[in-house]
């Protein structure tokens, strides 16, 4: 080993002795890494996770202080995950990844729920969803701190709409890669087309694909308002980000600063589900005044379609969210 990598070697670990020092007994004061997958700052997403910070910094009399990273200024958004994962950041407002635990999937099982009041029930504090998703997070080495609701999401489509089964059949739609958003759109009658979020605008305009299938009104206004021109609010999943800690960072902390901590998540929570229905309502209008369609189904629609794709879909849920968690959606979730 030459003098250079000894010298190295002895750096890093002072540099852990040191982390590990400011971490030690009381965990009176320390320094944490936020950060969030998805928002610039300045974004709702941005100013959430900045807010969440300034809530700890107040309640621990600024023994918690925070470095705060917006996205992509630690990677993409499997990297940030990762970092989390390892505990390299400490808390995050990220949107479910299933690579770790694919029973994370339960957050997208579709028509658990489709209206808002329906929605607080299930993801507050000591709600029958969130109860699950703690105990799947902790397994994963992950605290669930709570919800980030954006709202229920649509299709959204250019040329035409689609509000049955047969008519859908003749458009192509864009899914994530995540499961069950494929077969969730394939049950509703749609052709499917897994696309990069980066490549969709492109897919779009030249006709890869005839729509995106997975989100609320606000992206396909913001991103796509140009090329698309209908949007049909089918309101198959409930779309949120979720707020975290790494179990090891939480672990460290005391009761005091854990309780912080939490309760500042809870605040972020609780005025997230007030604002995103009040900025969904909004998205709405904007999509209306671009000379679009926007289709609210009707009670009986959304009731054909809860029923076919929980069907269809709901038994291929047991593979990836196990038995007894699929028992508990079909306990909870709104009646046919």
């Amino acid at each position: 080993m030459t003098n250079a990598m000894r010298n190295l070697t002895k750096a890093a670990l002072m540099a852990a002795l040191m982390t590990s020092a400011a971490w030690a007994g009381t965990a009176a004061a320390a320094t944490l890494k936020i950060a969030t997958d998805s928002g610039a700052k300045g974004s709702d997403a941005g100013n959430a996770i900045e807010t969440w910070a300034k809530e700890i910094e107040a309640a621990t009399n600024g023994d918690l202080k925070f470095e705060i990273f917006y996205q992509n200024e630690l990677g993409g958004q499997q990297e940030v995950f990762d970092l989390l994962m390892a505990g390299d950041v400490d808390l995050m407002l990220n949107w479910p990844m299933t690579s770790y635990d694919k029973r994370i999937s339960l957050i997208y099982t579709p028509y658990m729920f489709t209206d808002w009041s329906e929605a607080l029930t299930a993801y507050g504090k000591d709600g029958w969803l969130s109860s699950a998703l703690a105990g799947v997070y902790a397994d994963a080495g992950l605290k669930y701190l709570g919800a980030w609701p954006e709202g229920f999401n649509g299709v959204g489509t250019k040329g035409g709409h689609a509000t049955t089964f047969e008519a859908a059949k003749t458009f192509k739609v864009r899914v994530p890669p995540v499961s069950p958003f494929t077969e969730t759109i394939a049950a509703m009658g749609y052709q499917t087309a897994t696309i990069d979020w980066g490549e969709l605008y492109s897919a779009i305009q030249t006709g890869v694909v005839d729509g995106d299938s997975a989100n609320v009104i606000f992206y396909d206004y913001k991103y796509f308002g140009d090329v698309l021109t209908d949007y049909v609010h089918t309101r198959q999943q409930f779309l949120t980000g979720i707020l975290t800690a790494n179990m090891e960072s939480w672990d460290k902390l005391s009761p005091e600063q854990q309780q912080a901590v939490a309760a500042g998540a809870e605040k972020v929570m609780l005025a997230q589900f007030d604002a995103a229905k009040q900025a969904d309502d909004g998205y709405v209008e904007e999509w209306k005044k671009l000379g679009h369609k926007y289709i609210e189904l009707t009670d009986e629609e959304i009731a054909s379609l809860r029923r076919t794709v929980r069907e269809t879909v709901w038994p291929q849920m047991e593979a990836l969210i196990g038995a007894d968690l699929l028992d508990l959606v079909r306990q909870h979730a709104s009646a046919d």
